[in-house]
């Protein structure tokens, strides 16, 4: 065997380390935007150091993580690469906040196969924008350029996200009652999630991303990102205290199988689906995809982000505020005792 006496580089390898190193200029100003309490180093260290702010008196930290799904496939596709940073940090901060947590700091993974340092301060520029959004600080991440491991252009991202509550004021949905009412908070699209059968009706549509959709480009509502719920819920939880007694995330498994998981058994949410108008993206798919209306809500928010269940008697106060602070708030139903046999929650 016969080896050549030439030396080789990780630049050879397909790694480039400079490239690498401009990415990381290129995120250190964007990263300090999102500074905040509690953060005692950023960017560029091996580890993100953050100390929880004092006036936590019995804090318990609330972790979630998650990533951009399929929506990516649409990223590369369109080359939109500007908001799936957004939804990054929305779909991990909006879960720990249905806990009761304030969102801290953010970490995120971007693995590719050849960087872009571009398209990659792109991504990175609308984590950042997410974290603001969160009111939560970007410490640290981790950039992996892999050759042979992603096809050229494309790229996954994963996203932690870590926060705080009150081992007092911690929600979980146990003091849920029959008669409580159902809020349900107004999506900005289809979020994060069933992207997978979105793309299916694309495909079968031949849409293209300028194609005219309601007076918008098509690009512009498929991939609109995330909302992020958290200063809103915050403000409520902080002005209503026990009186939100569970919050749930409308992500993948949609209305039917997001809000049974801050039930406890013997109890059932009773949506009214004449309560909300179902966005057009929405009406456009399940006509275009012949897609059943239990599947759409199985599949999809169907224009409900969060779920916010809260006594009768200050339901009209919390959504008062909830709408003050920028919400759409919809009384999607009510609390009800579950028969036997009978789902946990039902769209009516």
């Amino acid at each position: 065997m016969s080896h050549s006496k030439q030396p080789l580089t990780y630049r050879d390898a397909g790694v480039d380390i400079d490239a690498g190193d401009a990415l990381v200029d290129r995120i250190k100003p964007l990263a300090a935007r999102t500074m905040r309490e509690g953060v005692l180093s950023g960017i560029g260290g091996f580890g993100g150091l953050f100390e929880v702010p004092r006036r936590y008196r019995e804090p318990v930290l609330v972790s979630g993580t998650d990533g951009v799904g399929t929506k990516l496939r649409l990223a590369f596709d369109w080359q939109r690469h500007d908001t799936v940073g957004i939804d990054l940090v929305a779909m991990s901060v909006n879960d720990i906040l249905v806990q009761g947590a304030e969102p801290l700091f953010f970490l995120d993974y971007f693995a590719c196969g050849k960087l872009s340092v571009d398209v990659a301060a792109s991504v990175v520029g609308g984590i950042a924008k997410g974290c603001e959004l969160a009111g939560c600080a970007l410490i640290g991440g981790e950039t992996a350029e892999m050759p042979g491991m992603y096809p050229d252009g494309e790229y996954d991202l994963a996203g932690f996200a870590v926060g705080a509550v009150e081992r007092s004021a911690i929600i979980d949905g146990s003091k849920i009652v029959p008669g409580d009412v159902v809020l349900g908070l107004a999506s900005s699209g289809a979020h994060s999630n069933g992207y997978s059968l979105l793309r299916k009706v694309l495909s079968r549509t031949g849409a293209q991303p300028g194609d005219d959709f309601e007076g918008q480009p098509l690009a512009d509502v498929v991939m609109a990102p995330t909302r992020i719920y958290v200063k809103p819920m915050l403000a409520a939880m902080a002005q209503f205290g026990p009186a939100i007694k569970g919050v749930a995330h409308i992500t993948g498994g949609g209305l039917l199988e997001n809000v049974p998981r801050i039930l406890q058994p013997g109890l059932q949410a009773r949506i009214d689906q004449s309560a909300w108008p179902m966005p057009a993206l929405f009406s456009w798919m399940q006509r275009e995809g012949g897609i059943d209306a239990q599947e759409m809500y199985r599949v999809f928010n169907c224009g409900i982000g969060m779920v916010v269940v809260v006594p009768a008697d200050q339901a009209d106060s919390i959504r008062a505020l909830l709408d003050a602070q920028g919400e759409t708030v919809y009384v999607l139903g009510e609390i009800s005792p579950q028969s036997d046999g009978a789902p946990q929650t039902v769209v009516l």
